[in-house]
Parts: structure tokens; C-alpha cells; sequence
């Protein structure tokens, strides 16, 4: 099993990536979330990975965060579930924006992501519900409450899920909800 891969980053295509370790070339797929957090080509960088291994071949994910690759993994447990629809919703949403989903059984929020239909949605949400909460520790429902909030203000604005959890991923974790709108607007003003 491969855990993690530290090693120099050779391209970036998404949604793969190669990373060289040691002069040997692995490729791997990874959700748009640890896409956009990559360095530059040429640099340095570490990886958590899940290998999976079936019939039509053997493949490696790449995660930044514990917490993405936990929630990988719990999407990959449901049936009908494939590693391709997992990434899906790991890039439409963040794990802490999955886990709020789940926990207020927001069935719309997960049609947005493409390929996940209204059953599947309500399947997803039932298998997951209780689920994600240790993926996210360090979260009290207060500061949940307030980002929840903040992305709420931001999607009513106009602004897309992928926009605003970019912005969101900057903000520090305890901001209050109108702090929190104003620091995103003005983030967003320099995009």
C-alpha cells in the first residue's frame, strides 16, 4: 500500500498530476480542492494517497489534506460509488462544505456537483450522515454555523460554489459571519 509520496512535481494536468520520487514517475488523479493548492512545476511537494487496484488497471489518488483522503474513502464504502464520482465531489465541494451537506441533509447543494442526480444525492447523504464529523476535529458548530453562512451570502451573490470556496479556504476558521462576508468580498474584488 502507498500512504504518502514526497517528490518533485514533473506536470500538472488536471485532473492528474506526475510526481517524480527518485527518478520514477507516478501518476496520480486528485480532486480539484488539492489541484489548486499544487505548487509550481519543478517543486517540492507531499501527497497522501489511496491506491486502489481492480480489474482494468491500478490506479494511485493524491489528497493535501488527511481529511479529503478520509472522505474519499468514506464515499468510496457506498455502493454504486466509484473512485470517478468521489473526486467529482470532492472538487464541486470542500470536506468541511460535504460534511455541513450531510449534516443538514441539503439534497440541492450535491446535485450541483456534475454527475450525482437526485438519487444518488439522497443515497450519498444518507451513508454519510455521521460519518464525516471526525474528519473535521477542530471544528465547533458555532464557527461551522458561520462559514456555512458566509458561503450561503456568497452563492446568493452571484458568486459560484468554486469562486466562493476558494475565497472561503482563506478566511480564518473562527470569523464571524459579517466579518467573514466582508474579508470574502474584498478577496474577491482583487480576483
Amino acid at each position: 500500500m502507498i500512504s504518502r509520496l514526497s517528490g518533485i512535481l514533473l506536470a500538472k494536468n488536471p485532473p492528474q498530476v506526475v510526481v517524480d520520487v527518485h527518478g520514477v514517475g507516478y501518476e496520480l488523479e486528485v480532486p480539484m480542492s488539492t489541484f489548486y493548492s499544487l505548487p509550481e512545476n519543478g517543486e517540492k511537494l507531499s501527497l497522501l494517497t489511496h491506491f486502489a487496484v481492480r480489474e482494468d488497471g491500478q490506479f494511485l489518488f493524491g489528497f493535501a489534506t488527511e481529511s479529503e483522503r478520509f472522505a474519499f474513502r468514506q464515499l468510496l464504502k457506498i455502493s454504486g460509488v466509484g473512485a470517478r464520482m468521489a473526486l467529482s465531489v470532492l472538487s464541486g465541494l470542500s470536506v468541511s462544505d460535504l460534511a455541513q451537506v450531510v449534516s443538514r441533509q441539503e439534497v440541492g447543494r450535491l446535485t450541483k456537483v456534475p454527475g450525482i442526480g437526485t438519487k444518488t444525492a439522497e443515497r450519498l447523504l444518507l451513508e454519510l450522515k455521521g460519518k464525516l464529523a471526525e474528519a473535521l476535529p477542530t471544528a465547533t458548530p458555532a464557527a461551522a454555523d458561520s462559514r456555512s453562512d458566509i458561503l450561503n451570502a456568497l452563492l446568493a451573490l452571484g458568486y459560484n460554489e468554486r469562486e466562493a470556496g476558494a475565497v472561503m479556504r482563506q478566511l480564518p476558521a473562527e470569523t464571524t459571519t459579517s466579518d467573514g462576508i466582508r474579508q470574502a468580498l474584498k478577496l474577491l474584488s482583487k480576483v
